[in-house]
């Protein structure tokens, strides 16, 4: 990394903005690029990394910066976590700062509480500890540090996964495929694509590995009644859509007409013509009724703390607290228990969350079955199994970022007798 004068000043600049903790952090990086027109691709692509890597080890800093001034955050960032020397950031260095990195490189951090060390806040540090115990905890908290690759999904129905691997090598990129998902291509770097031909032509989106592998739990079929309750910007939708072979029938519900604005576009480039996106205004919509009893699979990919995320959005464990999880807490239990009413006897509800808690996953799925007789738990990884995955979380589908080298995300999956 080479860090200018210039792309200083502006991740300083963007510091300033993101640290306000206001809007997700990626988001708020987006603006504050709209406005600087005259950085370039590489000028932003450092600028991104070195924000990421303050909000990552941003407790870290504050700590031997003894605050949270943006210049010295970014420069320390840059030499604890970015492994630069004092001498490669000698141009944008002012007058003892040279000496004050070098003191800094040299400290021993091992004293520091492990939390601290961790970057995590001291109540996530400690329900992750009464999770699993402070040792699996420390390997957790140690992979959220580190910054998560670039995954993307071929779309089958445009594009074989070979076929995009070899076009990508032949362009220079370090592509391979994902361990277990059988149409996942991992990327070395990180590209703009959003211009990239097979972006345009709707054969590749992109989409973590975990995220993928969710699809395959859910394991939707040609010709199909299936629900995406919870939909979003349609990453998920558009692999279970891409699974039914655009045949059978796919709605997309969510409560925010942005997000699902944002699906139009990757709708249209997927080829897909089964999908239905549908804006309620909440799960209790009275238009969800007409399908009660109707659906063979329904998602529930429930709103949560996106704990599991933490390498790609870091500013989440900053912008979650304890309240924002009992309030997560709620909704889980609202969602679930309104989309399950949609599954018809014999049919399959998988609730998922991207979160590392306890609370917003097996909590949520024993609260639900406690009070629905009518569902019993499935084995969530059965399908992933011929690919190689093997868990240890059965019957739920558990992978975390120490592991699995991919986001943290837990799924249940649920099956309704087939004489309810």
């Amino acid at each position: 990394m080479e860090l200018t004068p210039a792309r200083l000043d502006a991740t300083i600049d963007a510091l300033r903005a993101v640290l306000a903790l206001t809007q997700p952090a990626d988001a708020c990086l987006r603006a504050f690029f709209r406005a600087q027109p005259g950085l370039g691709q590489r000028d932003r692509g450092v600028v991104a990394e070195l924000v990421f890597a303050c909000l990552r080890h941003l407790r870290l800093l504050e700590q031997v910066c003894e605050g949270r001034q943006p210049r010295r955050l970014a420069l320390a960032a840059a030499v604890l976590a970015q492994g630069c020397s004092v001498r490669q950031l000698d141009p944008v260095l002012r007058k003892d700062e040279g000496q004050w990195l070098a003191a800094l490189r040299a400290r021993d951090l091992r004293g520091l509480p492990p939390a601290v060390q961790l970057s995590l806040p001291d109540w996530l540090w400690e329900r992750l500890c009464a999770q699993s115990g402070e040792a699996e905890a420390t390997e957790l908290g140690r992979a959220l540090l580190a910054s998560a690759p670039l995954d993307l999904r071929v779309n089958a129905m445009r594009a074989g996964r070979d076929e995009v691997l070899q076009r990508l090598r032949a362009e220079g990129m370090a592509a391979r495929p994902t361990p277990f998902a059988p149409l996942g291509i991992r990327l070395a770097d990180k590209p703009a694509l959003q211009k990239h031909p097979l972006f345009l032509d709707g054969s590749i989106e992109v989409q973590d590995e975990a995220s993928q592998l969710l699809a395959l739990v859910v394991g939707a079929r040609r010709r199909e009644m299936v629900v995406d309750f919870c939909a979003g910007a349609g990453g998920k939708t558009l692999a279970l859509g891409a699974m039914m072979r655009s045949e059978g029938r796919l709605y997309a519900f969510d409560t925010s007409d942005k997000r699902l604005a944002n699906l139009a576009p990757r709708l249209k480039r997927s080829g897909l013509s089964n999908v239905h996106p549908q804006l309620i205004d909440s799960e209790h919509d009275r238009r969800i009724a007409r399908l009660e009893r109707k659906i063979d699979r329904v998602l529930v990919d429930a709103p949560c703390t996106g704990l599991g995320t933490l390498r790609r959005n870091p500013d989440l464990k900053w912008r979650q607290t304890p309240g924002s999880v009992a309030q997560l807490q709620a909704k889980q239990r609202s969602i679930l228990a309104a989309a399950a009413r949609l599954v018809k006897p014999g049919g399959v509800l998988v609730y998922a969350t991207c979160s590392l808690l306890r609370e917003e996953n097996e909590e949520i799925v024993d609260q639900f079955l406690a009070q629905a007789p009518q569902f019993r738990t499935g084995d969530a990884s059965a399908a992933l199994r011929p690919l190689g995955l093997e868990l240890d979380s059965a019957p739920y589908y558990r992978v975390l970022p120490h592991r699995h080298r991919m986001d943290g995300f837990f799924a249940a999956l649920l099956e309704r007798a087939a004489a309810s």
